[in-house]
C-alpha cells in the first residue's frame, strides 16, 4: 500500500483524520515499523564514530516519525471507535509493544549510545542537549538494556502483556459503559431532573424506538440523575451501575487488575527495584514511592478535620431532609441541595450564562491577554466527525506555534472523561525557523439539547480551561528536541499548567469575558458570581479527601498488595478506604475495575501527581493574585520559565525560576479548605 493509498503514510501536517478507516491500520502500522527497523538497522551499522546528528539525533528523529504516524490510531479509538478499528488495532498491538521494547533494549544500539556519551562532543554539549542525551541514557538502562539477554527477553514478554492487557482494560470500560441503559417509563421517577436533561432522556429513548426517558452512564447523563432526582431508588440503581462497571460479567475487569498489578511489580524487580513506585516515580519530582505516600498521607492529616466537618453537615441536611442515613448516592443530592440552600444557588441557575461558545471565546482573550497568543478558527474537511473544530495558536510576534482540534460532547464510540493529546511535536528549526506543534482537546460536555446551545456548568468550564492549559504546554514549546518538549515533564509536574488555568474562571475580570447567556449575551449577574464564589470552598475538605483516596490506593495497591496474602483485590481496596470514607457501605462502592487512570492510562502509581501540581499551581497562581490576574509580564514569565520550556531542565528548577522559591503548600490549603 503506497502513501498515497494509506493516510497513515503521509507526513502532511494536518492528519487525514476523514480518510483514515480500520483497513488502513495493519499495512500501515506493518509499513511504519518495517521503515523504522530498516532505519535502526542503518543507524546501529553506520561505520563513522558516533556524533550528535547521527546518533542521538537520528534516533529521535526515527522515533518521532513513528509516534507521529501511529498517534492518529490510537486518537481515533478515543473518539471514534469501531469494532473494525478496535480488531485493527488489537492485532497490530502487539507488534507495536514488541517494537518499542526491542528498540531500548537494542545491544548495539545501547554500546553506540554508550560511546557517543563518552566522546569530547558529548561532553561540550549546551545544557539542554548534555541533559537529552543523559535522559536517554538513563531511560535505556530503565528499559533493561544493561541486563543479560535473556532477562532482557523476559521484559519484552513482560512489556507487552501489559500493553494488551491495558487495552483489554479501557475497552471493557467503553463496553460496560455503552451496554447499560435504564428505560424510565413513569414520569413522576425523574421529578427533580433538570428540563434539559429530561429532555435529552425522552430524545435518547426515541431515537432507540422507545417511549419514556433512557437514561445511560455517559456522565452527562448520570450525572444531572445523581444530582438532581429525588426518587432514591432510582438514584442508586444508577450510582451501582457506574461505580461497579466491570466487576463481573462479560465485561469483568477484576483479573486484569490483579494481572496488571502483578506484572508491574514484575517489571520493577526484574529491573532492581523494590517495588513499581520506585521505578515509575524514579524520574518524578517524589523520586520513590515512599515519598509519594509521605505527601499523601502528610496532605491527608491536614485535610482530615475539613472532611470531617463536610461529613458533618451533609449527615446533618440529609436527616434534615427526611433521610434517615447518608449513602453513597445521597451525596451529590444532599451537596446539590445543601449548597442551594446555603447559598441560594445551583449549577441549572448558572447554566445559561456559559453557552460553550461564548466560553471558548472568553478562554482565546485570556489567552491572548495574558500570555500574548492569538487562536483563530479554520474550518476543515479532515475532521472524524462533524462536531470536531480546528484551531490555529499564533504568538505576539505571528509565529504560528502549532494548531488543534477540539472535540467536546459525547458518543456512544467515544471515550469517557476530557483530554489532551500531541499529535504532532513541532519546535525550533534550523536558520530561526520553528515547526508548528498539532495536538487535540477532547470531552464529554453537556451537548446541545434541541434548539438550545451547549450550556455548561461551571465545572465543565473549569475542564476546558484545564485541557487548553495542557494544549499550551503543548503547542508553545521552544525546546528543539522532540522527546524533551511540551508535555514530556515529570508526571508530578504535568498537571500545573492546566490546573493554573482553571484560576481564571473564578477571577471576577475575567468573569465578563468568558460568560455571557445565550439569549441575552448578558454576563453572569455580580450576585450570582458572588455566591459561586462563597461556593468554591463548599464540600472543599470531601472532595480533596476522595482525590487523596484515590491516590492512597494507586499507591498501597502498587507498593504493597499481594494476591496471594490479601486476598480478593475488591476487598483489599475496601480496608484501604477504611481512613477515607464514612462507613462501610461507602466503601463497597469503589470504582476500580473502571479507573482507566490507573489500569488504561498514564497515572499508574502517580494519581498523586493531581495533588501536588495542585500545590505548585495554587503557590504560581498567587504570583498572578499579586501582580495582576491579567499582567502580560508576568503572563510571559510563566510562558517562558514554565510553558515552553517543557523537560529541557528538572522541574523544580523551572518552578524557582517563576517564583524565586520551593512551593508552598499552604497556599492550596488556604485556597480549598479556608478555615474551620
Amino acid at each position: 500500500m503506497t502513501e498515497a493509498e494509506n493516510p497513515l503514510l503521509a507526513d502532511e501536517f494536518r492528519i487525514a483524520f476523514d480518510r483514515i478507516g480500520a483497513e488502513h491500520v495493519v499495512p500501515g502500522v506493518e509499513r511504519v515499523l518495517s521503515d523504522a527497523r530498516a532505519e535502526l538497522d542503518a543507524l546501529v551499522g553506520e561505520t563513522a564514530p558516533p556524533t550528535y546528528e547521527n546518533t542521538i539525533q537520528a534516533l529521535d528523529d526515527l522515533t518521532e516519525r513513528v509516534k507521529r504516524r501511529i498517534a492518529p490510531v490510537g486518537h481515533l479509538l478515543s473518539v471514534a471507535e469501531s469494532p473494525e478499528l478496535r480488531e485493527a488495532y488489537n492485532r497490530v498491538l502487539p507488534e507495536i509493544s514488541r517494537f518499542w521494547t526491542a528498540l531500548q533494549l537494542d545491544q548495539g544500539l545501547w554500546k553506540r549510545l554508550k560511546a557517543f556519551a563518552a566522546t569530547a562532543e558529548a561532553a561540550a554539549l549546551d545544557e539542554v542537549r548534555a541533559r537529552h542525551v543523559e535522559r536517554t541514557l538513563a531511560e535505556f538502562r530503565r528499559a533493561g538494556a544493561d541486563l543479560p539477554e535473556d532477562v532482557r527477553e523476559h521484559l519484552r514478554a513482560l512489556k507487552v502483556e501489559v500493553t494488551q492487557k491495558q487495552q483489554k482494560f479501557s475497552e471493557n470500560v467503553l463496553d460496560a459503559t455503552n451496554a447499560f441503559s435504564l428505560l424510565v417509563t413513569d414520569r413522576a421517577r425523574l421529578e427533580g431532573l433538570p428540563d434539559a436533561d429530561l429532555e435529552q432522556a425522552r430524545r435518547k429513548a426515541e431515537e432507540r424506538g422507545q417511549e419514556g426517558w433512557l437514561l445511560t452512564l455517559d456522565y452527562p447523563s448520570f450525572e444531572p440523575v445523581v444530582k438532581h432526582v429525588h426518587d432514591r431508588d432510582l438514584r442508586e440503581q444508577m450510582y451501582a451501575a457506574y461505580t461497579t462497571r466491570c466487576r463481573e460479567g462479560e465485561f469483568a475487569n477484576v483479573d486484569l487488575v490483579v494481572d496488571l498489578l502483578r506484572l508491574r511489580r514484575e517489571i520493577a524487580e526484574t529491573l532492581g527495584y523494590a517495588h513499581f513506585p520506585d521505578y515509575r516515580l524514579e524520574d518524578h519530582m517524589a523520586k520513590t514511592g515512599a515519598q509519594a505516600l509521605a505527601f499523601v498521607e502528610d496532605m491527608t492529616a491536614k485535610t482530615r478535620p475539613y472532611w470531617e466537618r463536610d461529613y458533618r453537615e451533609l449527615a446533618e441536611h440529609a436527616r434534615a431532609m427526611g433521610l434517615d442515613e447518608l449513602m453513597p448516592w445521597d451525596v451529590a443530592y444532599v451537596a446539590e441541595d445543601l449548597r442551594r440552600t446555603r447559598f441560594d444557588f445551583d449549577d441549572e441557575a448558572i447554566r445559561p450564562y456559559f453557552p460553550l461558545d461564548r466560553v471558548l471565546e472568553g478562554l482565546f482573550e485570556i489567552v491572548r491577554r495574558v500570555f500574548g497568543l492569538t487562536v483563530r478558527e479554520d474550518r476543515i474537511p479532515e475532521v472524524w466527525d462533524p462536531q470536531v473544530r480546528y484551531y490555529h495558536l499564533y504568538d505576539e510576534d505571528g509565529t504560528h506555534l502549532g494548531s488543534f482540534y477540539a472535540d467536546w460532547f459525547p458518543r456512544p464510540n467515544k471515550r469517557q472523561g476530557a483530554w489532551m493529546n500531541d499529535l504532532v511535536t513541532g519546535g525550533p528549526a534550523p536558520e530561526g525557523a520553528f515547526r508548528p506543534h498539532l495536538g487535540v482537546v477532547a470531552g464529554n460536555l453537556t451537548p446541545p439539547k434541541g434548539d438550545r446551545p451547549p450550556l455548561l456548568t461551571h465545572r465543565e468550564v473549569e475542564t476546558i480551561f484545564h485541557e487548553f492549559g495542557h494544549l499550551l504546554h503543548h503547542l508553545t514549546s521552544r525546546v528543539p528536541i522532540a522527546p524533551r518538549a511540551g508535555i514530556n515533564v515529570a508526571w508530578d509536574f504535568v498537571e500545573l499548567p492546566s490546573q493554573i488555568m482553571e484560576n481564571w474562571t473564578w477571577e471576577r475580570e475575567a468573569l465578563p469575558l468568558f460568560s455571557g447567556h445565550y439569549e441575552t449575551g448578558e454576563p453572569l449577574p455580580n450576585d450570582l458570581f458572588e455566591r459561586l464564589l462563597e461556593a468554591r470552598r463548599f464540600m472543599g475538605g470531601w472532595y480533596q479527601m476522595r482525590q487523596l483516596a484515590f491516590g492512597y490506593t494507586d499507591l498501597r495497591l502498587h507498593l504493597h498488595y499481594d494476591p496471594d496474602r490479601d486476598g480478593d483485590v475488591m476487598r483489599y481496596v475496601e480496608t484501604l478506604l477504611e481512613g477515607y470514607t464514612p462507613a462501610p457501605v461507602f466503601r463497597r462502592y469503589h470504582s476500580t475495575t473502571s479507573f482507566t487512570h490507573l489500569f488504561a492510562g498514564g497515572y499508574a502509581a502517580a494519581y498523586y501527581s493531581y495533588l501536588w501540581s495542585e500545590v505548585l499551581e495554587a503557590d504560581a497562581f498567587g504570583r498572578f493574585v499579586r501582580e495582576g490576574v491579567f499582567n502580560r509580564q508576568v503572563g510571559r514569565a510563566f510562558l517562558d520559565a514554565i510553558l515552553t520550556r517543557g523537560d529541557s531542565a528538572d522541574p523544580e528548577l523551572l518552578f524557582r525560576e517563576f517564583m524565586g522559591r520551593d512551593p508552598d503548600p499552604q497556599a492550596l490549603l488556604d485556597r480549598n479548605l479556608g478555615s474551620l
